[in-house]
């Protein structure tokens, strides 16, 4: 799975449960995905394609080519 190569961020990994935790014996693996996107950045003067998730992009963290 793609990671950020601003803030580093990945999927994350965790049980699903049921609100009222009635079924802790049933409890089932899952799998947040981030938003990560494969976009052109401006870099030094020049392009470069790399993952980063859509929180960093709506930041302004970096400048789309």
């Amino acid at each position: 799975m793609a990671k950020c190569a601003i803030c580093d961020k990945a999927s994350l990994w965790g049980s699903r449960l049921s609100h009222s935790r009635s079924q802790l014996s049933r409890r089932a693996n899952r799998m947040w995905k981030s938003n990560v996107k494969h976009v052109k950045v401006k870099v030094n003067g020049g392009t470069q394609r790399m993952y980063v998730c859509t929180s960093c992009l709506r930041a302004g963290k970096v400048e789309r080519a």
